[in-house]
C-alpha cells in the first residue's frame, strides 16, 4: 500500500512476475536503484515482491513498471468488476470513472452506464478493492463486487424495476388530480368538469409535497452528492427545475392565504408542473430499466444453456449433484437426451452429440471413447461415461459467457465523444436556463416571474443528457449479444468498432479456407477398383503419415475390408513398400517408381493435372507393374467460396497465406475465388506480411486457427480465430468465430457495420434532440411537462433503437 515516507518520498509494493532465481531479483533491484528518484529498492525473490521508496516528483509508478519490463520481467495486474448503485445519468458514470482513474495503482477504469458496472485493472500492491469501493462511496454511489451481487442482493436490476414501479404508481396517483386541473385550463377542454376542491391551493400543496420530497428525494440526494464533488448531473437539472416550480407555488399559496384580496381569483400555481415532471422522469427511468434489461438477453440465453445438475459416480455410487459441485476428474454419466454438464473426455460408450449451439454444425457428431465433449451440448442416442476435464468457469460455455460479458461492459472509442460532451453539458445548460430567465423576466415579459420561470424549467428538463449516455453502451450490448447468438464473439467494444473499418483480410489456408484434414479425393485404377483399394489400404494401414491415414479412412468409408500386411517398409522421401497377400505393393513418388524400374510414364500427365489442382498424388505399383494412382487433398470447406464472394462484395481485399508450395496454394485459391496468394511463408513471416499491408494504409484482419497464426493474429488490426482451432490462437485474437465457418467473417463485419450505424443514429438523435430542444424551450414553445415527457421518451427511444440490433439476420 502507498504511504508517505518522510515528507517527500512515497513507498509502493509491486508483485513481480517472470523471476526464476535469486539472480533475477538482484538484477531487478539493481535496475530500480539506478533510476533517478528511487531512494531504496528491495526485491524479495521468495515473495516475488518489490518494495520501492521513491520521490514522486522525479519518478512515478509507471516509470518503475516500465523499468521492470525493460529488464525482461513484468508486474502483476489484477482486474475487478463492480455493480454500481445510484447512477442516474452519463455524468454520474463519467464522475465515477474519473475518480477511480485518479487512484494510485489503478491502470484503467471503465464505467458502463447502461450496464451499471465498472471494470478496473489495478496493481494490488498499490491499491485495494476496499480503496476503490471507498472512493466510489465518497463520490456518492455504491460499488458492490460483481460476484457478491447475486448472493447479497439478488437480481439488482429486478429490484430496481420493482422500486421504480412502486414509486411510479404512488407518484401517478398523487399527480393525476394536479394534471386534471392543468388540463382543465386549456380552451379545448372547457367541456371537462373540474371539481372546485381540486383548485384549492392547500389541497394541491398536500398532493405535490410527497411527490416533491418523498418520490423526488433521490434527485435531491443525487444533486447534493454531485455538487459536493464539484460536478453536475441529471439530478441537478431535475431538482433545480422542479424545486423552482414547487417553491414558487408554495410562495404564491402562502401569499394568497395572507392576502384576502387574492381569494377571488386564486394564485398562479405550478404544483402540477413539478409533480408531473417527477412522475414522467420516474416513468422514463422505469422504461429505461425495462429496455436495458432486454439488451442483456444474450447473456441470459447463454446461461440458460447450462445443465443444472450432473449424475456422477463417486466411490461406486451414482449421485445427482448441482453442476457447480462437479470437480475435474469426476466420472459423469450422461443418458440419451440429457445435456452434457461439463467439458470432458468420453471414457465409455458411444453416441452422437448435437453441438449446434457452439459450432453451428447442424448434424450430430459421433462420439466414442477418447473423444472430447463440450458442456451444454446435447447427447442424442447413446449412454456416455465422461471424465470431467473442465468445470465451472473453465468450461467452453463459461468462457463464451465471460467474453460476451466483457464485450458488453467495455467501451468503444466512439463513446469517448459522448463522455466528454456529457461531462460539460449540465453546467452549460444551467447557465442557458439562467440567461433565459433573465431575458424573459427583464425584456420579453418584464416582471412576469411565472412566465420566465416556466421557460427556465423547460430548458432544465429538456436538456438532461441521459439519451447521450445510453447511445453507445446499449448498442454495444445489443450488437455483441446478437453476434454471440451467431457464434461470433467480440472480445471488446473497441474490436466491435474497429471491425467495420476492415478493408483487407488475410486468410490462413490450412484449417481456415480448407478443412485442415486430408481426404482421399481421387482413385485411378488400371484394373478392378475395389481389389486395388484393398491392397492399397492394407499397405498404408501400417504407416503413421497423415496422408496414409487419409487414404485408409477414405477406403474404410467405401466399406472395403482390409487385411494384414506380411511386410512393411517406410522409405522417407519416396513412399512405402509392403507385401499384401503375397503381392508386392509399392506406393509413392515418381522417384520410387523409377528406382524400382516401374514404367509409370503413362500416368505422369494425370499426376501433374492432379498436382496443379492442389492435390498430393501417389503412384501405385503391384508386383513391379504400374497399377494405378490415388490422390489426397486438404479439401475446401463448403462455405469458403460463398464467404469469399461476400467479402469481395463488401469491397474487401481477400488474400490467402500459407506455408505450402505456390502451385498448391494457387490451386486452392482459384477454387474459392481468391486472387492474391502469399505462398511458402514461414510462421514468423505471417506477422511481417500483415505489417506490409498495414504500411500501405490498410486496416487488416488476420484469420487463422493454429499456434503458428498467433503472432499474425496479434499484429493485425483485428485478429479473428476460428473457434475449432487452438486455444493459443483464440487467446491472441480479438474476435473468435465459434462455428469454424468462413461465413462468420462477413457476418462479423456485417454485425460491426450495423452496430456502428446504430450507434451513430443514437448519437445523432441524442445530440439533435438536446440541440433543438433547448432553443425551442428558450423561445417559449415548450411547456415544462411536455419537456419532461420528451426527455423521458428520448432515453427510451435510444434504447429501443439499440434493441433493433437483436432482430438482425445475417445474410447467408
Amino acid at each position: 500500500m502507498q504511504s508517505a515516507q518522510g515528507q517527500d518520498t512515497k513507498q509502493t509494493t509491486m508483485q513481480i512476475t517472470g523471476m526464476t532465481c535469486a539472480a533475477c531479483a538482484n538484477r531487478i533491484e539493481k535496475g530500480l536503484n539506478k533510476l533517478e528518484g528511487v531512494t531504496a529498492a528491495n526485491v524479495n525473490f521468495a515473495l516475488e515482491k518489490a518494495s520501492v521508496t521513491y520521490d514522486p516528483v522525479k519518478v512515478d509508478v509507471g516509470r518503475l513498471e516500465d523499468s521492470i519490463r525493460k529488464l525482461g520481467y513484468d508486474t502483476a495486474k489484477e482486474t475487478v468488476d463492480f455493480q454500481l448503485e445510484g447512477m442516474t445519468c452519463a455524468a454520474c458514470a463519467a464522475r465515477i470513472e474519473k475518480g477511480l482513474n485518479k487512484l494510485p495503482g489503478v491502470k484503467t477504469a471503465a464505467v458502463n452506464f447502461a450496464m451499471e458496472t465498472a471494470h478496473v485493472e489495478f496493481s494490488p500492491g498499490e491499491v485495494s478493492v476496499h480503496d476503490m469501493q471507498t472512493k466510489v462511496k465518497q463520490l456518492g454511489y455504491r460499488a458492490i463486487l460483481k460476484e457478491e451481487v447475486s448472493a447479497a442482493s439478488g437480481d439488482y436490476r429486478e429490484k430496481e424495476i420493482k422500486k421504480h414501479k412502486a414509486k411510479l404508481l404512488l407518484s401517478a396517483l398523487l399527480s393525476l388530480p394536479l394534471l386534471w386541473t392543468m388540463v382543465g385550463h386549456f380552451s379545448f377542454t372547457s367541456w371537462l368538469y373540474t371539481p372546485d376542491i381540486l383548485m384549492n391551493p392547500w389541497l394541491q400543496l398536500l398532493l405535490a409535497t410527497p411527490v416533491q420530497f418523498y418520490i423526488g428525494r433521490q434527485f435531491y440526494v443525487g444533486a447534493y452528492k454531485a455538487l459536493r464533488n464539484r460536478s453536475a448531473n441529471m439530478d441537478v437539472l431535475v431538482s433545480l427545475g422542479t424545486s423552482a416550480a414547487y417553491f414558487y407555488s408554495l410562495y404564491q399559496t402562502v401569499d394568497w392565504a395572507l392576502d384576502s384580496s387574492m381569494h377571488r381569483h386564486g394564485p398562479e400555481l405550478y404544483f402540477e408542473t413539478s409533480a408531473v415532471l417527477i412522475t414522467l422522469v420516474i416513468m422514463g427511468k422505469l422504461f429505461e430499466a425495462l429496455a436495458k434489461g432486454r439488451t442483456s438477453e444474450a447473456i441470459k440465453s447463454l446461461m440458460g444453456l447450462q445443465a443444472k445438475t450432473a449424475l456422477v459416480v463417486r466411490e461406486g455410487v451414482e449421485q445427482t449433484i448441482p453442476v457447480d459441485e462437479v470437480i475435474a476428474g469426476d466420472i459423469v454419466l450422461v443418458r440419451p437426451g440429457d445435456k452434457i454438464p461439463v467439458d470432458g473426455i468420453v471414457v465409455e460408450g458411444s453416441s452422437s452429440v448435437d453441438e449446434a449451439m457452439l459450432t453451428g454444425e447442424s448434424l450430430p457428431v459421433s462420439k466414442t471413447a477418447g473423444d472430447s465433449v463440450i458442456g451444454a451440448t446435447i447427447n442424442k442416442n447413446g449412454a456416455l461415461q465422461i471424465k470431467a476435464t473442465k468445470v465451472g468457469k473453465e468450461t467452453a460455455l463459461a468462457q463464451i459467457i465471460k467474453v460476451v460479458e466483457e464485450a458488453q461492459g467495455s467501451k468503444a472509442p466512439i463513446q469517448r465523444v459522448a463522455d466528454v460532451i456529457s461531462g460539460i453539458f449540465v453546467p452549460i445548460v444551467v447557465g442557458i436556463a439562467a440567461i433565459a430567465f433573465v431575458v424573459w423576466y427583464f425584456f420579453v415579459t418584464p416582471g412576469d416571474v411565472p412566465n420566465a420561470l416556466e421557460k427556465a424549467i423547460a430548458i432544465l428538463v429538456i436538456a438532461c443528457p441521459c439519451a447521450l449516455g445510453l447511445a453507445t453502451p446499449t448498442s454495444i450490448m445489443a450488437g455483441s449479444g446478437r453476434a454471440a447468438e451467431f457464434g461470433i464473439l467480440f472480445k471488446g467494444g473497441e474490436h466491435l468498432e474497429q471491425t467495420h473499418k476492415i478493408d483487407a483480410i488475410i486468410l490462413d489456408k490450412t484449417g481456415t479456407v480448407t478443412k485442415g484434414k486430408p481426404e482421399l479425393t481421387d482413385v485411378l485404377a488400371e484394373g478392378e477398383t475395389d481389389e486395388f483399394l484393398a491392397l492399397v489400404g492394407t499397405a498404408e494401414k501400417n504407416s503413421e503419415h497423415p496422408l496414409a491415414e487419409a487414404i485408409v479412412a477414405g477406403i474404410a468409408d467405401r466399406n472395403i475390408a482390409l487385411s494384414a500386411a506380411e511386410q512393411f517398409e517406410a522409405i522417407p522421401g519416396y513412399g512405402i513398400k509392403a507385401v499384401v497377400g503375397g503381392k508386392s505393393v509399392a506406393i509413392g513418388t515418381r522417384r520410387l517408381m523409377e528406382r524400382d524400374g516401374v514404367d509409370a510414364a503413362s500416368a505422369y500427365e494425370s499426376m501433374s493435372r492432379l498436382e496443379e489442382a492442389g492435390k498430393t498424388a501417389m503412384l501405385v505399383a503391384i508386383d513391379g507393374r504400374y497399377a494405378g494412382m490415388v490422390a489426397v487433398a486438404d479439401t475446401i470447406k463448403e462455405t469458403s467460396s460463398e464467404a469469399v464472394r461476400r467479402l469481395k462484395e463488401m469491397g474487401i481485399q481477400v488474400i490467402m497465406i500459407t506455408g505450402d508450395n505456390e502451385r498448391t496454394a494457387k490451386a486452392i485459391a482459384a477454387q474459392v475465388g481468391i486472387d492474391s496468394v502469399l505462398a511458402e511463408v514461414l510462421p514468423e513471416g505471417k506477422a511481417e506480411e500483415v505489417k506490409k499491408l498495414q504500411r500501405q494504409g490498410k486496416i487488416v484482419a488476420m484469420v487463422g486457427d493454429g499456434i503458428n497464426d498467433a503472432p499474425a493474429l496479434a499484429t493485425a488490426n483485428i485478429g479473428m480465430a476460428i473457434g475449432t482451432g487452438t486455444d493459443v490462437a483464440m487467446e491472441a485474437a480479438d474476435v473468435t468465430l465459434m462455428r469454424g465457418d468462413l461465413s462468420s467473417i462477413p457476418d462479423a463485419i456485417y454485425m460491426s457495420r450495423k452496430t456502428m450505424a446504430n450507434i451513430k443514429q443514437n448519437l445523432f438523435w441524442a445530440l439533435a434532440y438536446n440541440t433543438l430542444g433547448i432553443p425551442i424551450a428558450a423561445i417559449g414553445l415548450l411547456a415544462p411537462w411536455v419537456a419532461g415527457a420528451a426527455m423521458a421518451l428520448s432515453s427510451v427511444s435510444v434504447v429501443l433503437n439499440a434493441l433493433r440490433l437483436q432482430r438482425i439476420q445475417v445474410k447467408r
